[in-house]
């Protein structure tokens, strides 16, 4: 994906926007900018996190959406589902009721994204990373923060193919003869899998046609039930898709993957936990694990920024369907995934991502030099307190956007204190344009 023009799915909603650095202060990669009164986000450095959004108090970052109304392009309607959106239902809405909604909407084949941990374990898949310990790429936010912030870490993620890449394979092979008119929809859960999905030339670009937002799909599923409800009585105890394994359905919760992994594991969620042990193993400290499961979301993807219900409940109503199912796999579902085996050969593991070179001054490397000497003699002359006045996170990151030609120091809060004089004195040092005494705005485009 490295090569790849990734595709963004947060944006700035500006009318909303009042630039008041919340969303600024939270970013995890200081993605985001306040020119003139409004956020901007650098696309080169966004990992789709969500954090803005979820502090924002003014909802001015939002979530681009498919609608549901692309369902009719297609006569074969495929809803992949994680078993995390079942889990934002009170438990009076049944499974059964759910499903049943679900179909009413237009769905033709309902799966569980959880059944491709059990068509891995089935076709006994074997990861090719070469690094250890071995990093999830499950989280999207997390494999680009790695790719962005942590570029010596790559090698260490994992190659295996998602659950959800790897169930959309499997419908896709279970439905030959309607492959002409087959639509595969994806629901998610945060932003990042958006992004993900739909990144041109991605793997799940190439399995999936379309992607529903969690929260749509629970509104819709609860106004089709609220009209309907009492209806459906007669589906309460129905799943009407196959169901996967206790241990499979409590992949997406934290510690689920590492669960099916043996030797000494460790699990991580919340964005600036990740940060914080990545740093470590960035370092090269010695952890003795052999796979390192990390979530950018607390409590991993019950906690997503379009999830509905307190992330607490729903993890517990999801670990309690999962105690009412068996621990072994179907035998009607492992024959049909034995029987589907072809389908998947050599093709359980991904190429390996590559690291993505963004965070340089400049492509240049003589000039990139250049740059960084300027940044740091520029860092010398701010006041250092951090205090975001400027519309840049940091005074480093202040520094190093007035040493790109991105920013000036007239930005700073602080030294706009000192006379219009010593303040046009140090613009001029850094090869900016003279400006009024009385005019002393800021430049930032």
């Amino acid at each position: 994906m490295s090569t790849q023009i990734f595709h963004h799915a947060l944006y700035i909603v500006e009318p909303a926007c009042k630039g008041c650095t919340h969303c600024m202060k939270r970013c995890p990669t200081q993605a985001i900018r306040i020119a003139k009164g409004k956020a901007r986000i650098d696309n080169d450095l966004c990992i789709e996190c969500g954090q803005c959004m979820a502090v924002c108090p003014n909802n001015a970052i939002a979530i681009e959406q498919d609608s549901l109304s692309q369902l009719q392009a297609y006569t074969t309607r495929v809803a992949i589902i994680p078993a995390v959106f079942f889990a934002q239902f009170d438990d009076s809405v049944t499974l059964g009721h759910i499903t049943g909604a679900l179909y009413a909407l237009g769905f033709t084949h309902l799966y569980l994204a959880e059944t491709g941990v059990d068509i891995l374990t089935v076709l006994e898949a074997e990861d090719q990373g070469a690094g250890r310990p071995l990093i999830s790429n499950f989280c999207p936010s997390v494999q680009r923060l790695i790719q962005v912030r942590f570029p010596l870490l790559v090698d260490n993620l994992s190659t295996l193919r998602s659950p959800a890449q790897v169930t959309a394979m499997f419908a896709r092979s279970e439905l030959p003869g309607l492959s002409d008119g087959l639509g595969i929809f994806y629901f998610s859960p945060c932003a990042a899998k958006i992004a993900q999905f739909k990144t041109e030339g991605s793997e799940e670009h190439r399995l999936f046609d379309g992607i529903i937002n969690f929260d749509t799909a629970y509104n819709m599923v609860c106004t089709y039930l609220a009209k309907h409800k009492g209806e459906m009585q007669e589906e309460k105890s129905s799943f009407s898709f196959p169901v996967c394994t206790r241990k499979a359905l409590r992949w997406s919760l934290v510690k689920g993957q590492s669960s099916h992994h043996s030797g000494r594991c460790l699990a991580v969620d919340e964005m600036h936990n990740v940060i914080e042990f990545l740093e470590i193993l960035e370092d090269e400290q010695d952890t003795n694990l052999q796979f390192l499961e990390l979530d950018a979301c607390a409590e991993g993807c019950v906690g997503g920024i379009l999830t509905v219900r307190n992330r607490f409940l729903a993890t517990e109503r999801l670990r309690h369907w999962s105690s009412t199912v068996p621990k072994q796999l179907d035998q009607d579902l492992c024959e049909r995934i034995l029987k589907q085996k072809k389908a998947f050969e050599k093709n359980l593991n991904l190429e390996p991502v590559l690291p993505l070179q963004v965070l340089g001054l400049d492509t240049d490397h003589a000039k990139a030099l250049q740059k960084l000497r300027k940044a740091e003699r520029i860092l010398a002359a701010l006041p250092l307190i951090d205090c975001g006045l400027c519309g840049s996170p940091s005074c480093k990151a202040l520094a190093e956007d007035i040493a790109k030609s991105k920013a000036s120091i007239r930005q700073c809060a602080v030294l706009k204190l000192k006379s219009a004089k010593d303040l046009n004195s140090l613009a001029r040092i850094w090869g900016e344009r003279s400006t009024a005494a009385d005019g002393l705005q800021d430049d930032q485009a």
